[in-house]
């Protein structure tokens, strides 16, 4: 198996990508599962947050050796087949429906650059490197850039898609690639702390409010996202979680989710 996954008693899955001697390198094999197990954790309604770990050194080199030396011998119809895989799995993992914690250990070169930049929010250890490498080979980060492009800005995109030079944790929390930037000693325990933090939130209103940014990001502020907008916030106020959430507060009792 490619990943591991588990699922805590809080609700959390954790998964794990788990080729640690090939730096967690993606082939053909780990996209198909990472992306059905994606997909299996978004139907899943006991399932309220998901971290995407590695285990190793490395968080992820990006595409396998092995499989790219498969790919060079692939015609082009072929690798359009591969590279929608890809795509898929990319799109899969920025659409969850559920908060995505990256908790990032390591080195994360080409495609493992796009899923954290798939993800909600990134914990990167102090030591750890990204690397925009495609250009090296005489390729381009082409799935991957509608989610780097989304995290980082066109500008910056511009400079590290087309130069494919490496950058430190602290150059990735200045593009806004990753959220924090903390010891490695303490990469687990602060995700840890983010995910007691998310615990006291509606795991509905976790997902209405991802979905919000969603829809609300570029479009323009006129009299239908106000509405929009508005409707959204009285369908929340309505419903049981809605409803259950702001009695706690009043009541000063803690929500009925914390304790399921």
């Amino acid at each position: 198996m490619a990943i591991e996954a588990s699922l805590t008693a809080s609700h959390v899955a954790i998964v794990t990508l788990h080729r640690p001697e090939l730096h967690n390198a993606f082939d053909d094999a780990l996209i198909a599962e990472l992306t059905a197990e994606l997909r299996r954790l978004d139907a899943d309604d006991s399932v309220r947050v998901v971290v995407l770990a590695a285990a190793g050194k490395s968080f992820s080199a990006g595409a396998d050796l092995h499989w790219m030396r498969r790919m060079a011998a692939y015609d082009e119809a072929q690798n359009l087949a591969d590279a929608r895989a890809l795509a898929e799995l990319m799109r899969t993992l920025d659409g969850l429906s559920k908060p995505v914690i990256a908790q990032v250990q390591g080195a994360a070169y080409g495609g493992g650059v796009g899923l954290i930049a798939c993800c909600d929010v990134v914990i990167a250890a102090e030591t750890a490197s990204f690397c925009l490498s495609e250009t090296r080979l005489g390729l381009i980060p082409a799935v991957i850039s509608p989610y780097v492009v989304a995290a980082i800005g066109a500008r910056q995109a511009r400079r590290w898609c087309v130069s494919a030079e490496a950058f430190d944790a602290a150059t990735a929390l200045r593009l806004g690639l990753v959220h924090e930037v903390v010891a490695p000693e303490r990469l687990a325990a602060r995700v840890d702390e983010l995910l007691a933090t998310l615990a006291g939130n509606g795991p509905q209103a976790m997902r209405e409010a991802k979905r919000l940014v969603r829809d609300v990001a570029g479009r323009p502020l006129d009299a239908a996202l106000i509405d929009d907008t508005a409707r959204r916030i009285a369908r929340l106020r309505a419903s049981p979680e809605g409803r259950e959430g702001v009695s706690a507060f009043l009541d000063k009792r803690a929500p009925a989710w914390r304790d399921g």
